[in-house]
């Protein structure tokens, strides 16, 4: 007799345990789906036509046309 108690209370423990970890695994699942990692970054405000990076300028020590940020 206190053998099926005991694996009547370990069977009931073992479905109580599945049923919480689904129960976490549920909220978790839910919780990382409201989390778009996959959202694009949001633009930077854009800088007057005269600091662009493609635009040639003239350089004052030699009056050459260079590109900004090129060494």
């Amino acid at each position: 007799m206190e053998t099926l108690v005991l694996i009547a209370a370990l069977i009931l423990a073992t479905g109580i345990g599945m049923l919480l970890i689904r129960l976490l695994n549920a909220q978790h699942d839910a919780r990382i789906a409201a989390h778009h990692y996959s959202d694009p970054l949001p633009r930077p405000p854009r800088q007057p036509d005269d600091t662009s990076p493609r635009t040639p300028r003239r350089d004052a020590e030699g009056g050459r046309s260079t590109t900004r940020g090129s060494a």
